[in-house]
C-alpha cells in the first residue's frame, strides 16, 4: 500500500515537473496558433451545414422563383420593386430579389391549390381554377405591398405637423437645421422619423443638405413632404428665415391634416350604402315580409 502511494506521489510529481518545464513553449504555440487563426469566424458544425444548405438549395431555389414574375411580368424590373420596398419601410427587411421571390412562390402554391380544389371535381374545374388561383397569387404579393406603402405614406403624413413643430422650435431657440433634426430623432419615433434620421446621415457622409432631402421627397412621395423640402430649399437659396418657413409649413400641412380627415368623414356615408343596400336591407325585408309572405302563400293553398 505504502509503495503504491510512493509511485503515484512519483508519478504526480514527475507530471508537475514536466508540465511546468514544458509551460513556456507551450504557450509560445499557443501565441501562434492564436495568431494564425486571427481573423477567422468559427463556425458551428450544425451552422456551417445550414449555411452550405442555404447555398446549394434555398439560394438557386429563390433566384428560379424570382425570376417567374420577371417573365410573366416583362414590365417588372428589380429598381422598381426596390423603390417600393423602400416606400414601404421593408427595404432593411427584404430586398428586391426576395420579393420577387415570394411572388414566385406564392404564384406556383396558389396555382396548385386551384388545380387540387378543381381535380377534386372535373377536370374543366382544375382547367378554370388553376390560372385563376395563380393570378390570385400573382397579383397578392404587389397588393399588399401597395397597401404598406399606402398606410406608410399616411402615417407619415399624420407625423409632419407634429415633427415641423419641433423643427421650427428647434430652429428658432438657435440650433441650425441639422441639430434640429437631431433632436427631432432624439424626441420623436414614427417612419418620418426613420426618414430624417437616413437623410441626416447621409448629410454626414458628405451628401449635400438639398440633394439628401430631395432624396426623402423621392423616396416617400407625399406631397406634404415635397412642399416642406422645396420650401427649405428654397429659404436656403433665398436667405429666408428656416424658422418662419417651418411655421408655415407646419400651419399648411396640419389643415391638409383637417382636410383630409373631414374628406374621409364624408366618404363614410357612402361607404356604407353599400353595405347597407347589400346585406341589411335583405335581412329587414325578409323579417318584415317573411310572415306576409307565408300568410298570403297559405291562402292560395
Amino acid at each position: 500500500m505504502l509503495l503504491l502511494l510512493a509511485i503515484l506521489c512519483v508519478g504526480a510529481a514527475i507530471f508537475v515537473l514536466g508540465e511546468v518545464a514544458t509551460y513556456p513553449e507551450r504557450l509560445k504555440a499557443r501565441s501562434v496558433r492564436r495568431a494564425t487563426d486571427y481573423g477567422h469566424i468559427r463556425v458551428r458544425t450544425s451552422e456551417r451545414e445550414l449555411m452550405r444548405f442555404r447555398e446549394r438549395v434555398l439560394v438557386p431555389a429563390a433566384s428560379r422563383l424570382a425570376a417567374i414574375p420577371l417573365k410573366l411580368s416583362p414590365r417588372t424590373s428589380v429598381e422598381a420593386i426596390a423603390s417600393k420596398l423602400v416606400a414601404a419601410g421593408l427595404a432593411s427587411r427584404l430586398d428586391a430579389r426576395g420579393f420577387l421571390a415570394i411572388k414566385g412562390g406564392a404564384t406556383i402554391a396558389a396555382g396548385l391549390t386551384g388545380f387540387a380544389l378543381g381535380a377534386s371535381g372535373s377536370a374543366t374545374n382544375a382547367l378554370l381554377l388553376t390560372p385563376a388561383f395563380a393570378a390570385i397569387g400573382f397579383i397578392a404579393p404587389d397588393w399588399i405591398l401597395t397597401m404598406k406603402m399606402r398606410a406608410r405614406r399616411e402615417e407619415i403624413r399624420s407625423e409632419l405637423p407634429d415633427a415641423l413643430d419641433l423643427l421650427a422650435v428647434s430652429v428658432e431657440a438657435g440650433l441650425g437645421f441639422d441639430g434640429a433634426v437631431t433632436k427631432l430623432t432624439e424626441h420623436m419615433s414614427g417612419p418620418l422619423i426613420d426618414e430624417f434620421a437616413l437623410t441626416l446621415n447621409e448629410i454626414r457622409v458628405g451628401e449635400s443638405r438639398q440633394v439628401a432631402l430631395k432624396k426623402m421627397a423621392a423616396r416617400v412621395d407625399a406631397t406634404e413632404l415635397s412642399n416642406f423640402v422645396r420650401a427649405v430649399v428654397q429659404a436656403e437659396q433665398l436667405g429666408i428665415s428656416l424658422g418662419r418657413i417651418l411655421r408655415v409649413q407646419a400651419a399648411d400641412t396640419r389643415l391638409r391634416r383637417q382636410a383630409a380627415a373631414e374628406e374621409k368623414a364624408m366618404k363614410a356615408p357612402i361607404k356604407m350604402l353599400f353595405p347597407t343596400v347589400i346585406f341589411i336591407f335583405p335581412s329587414m325585408f325578409i323579417v318584415v315580409l317573411g310572415p306576409a309572405m307565408l300568410t298570403i302563400l297559405k291562402a292560395f293553398k
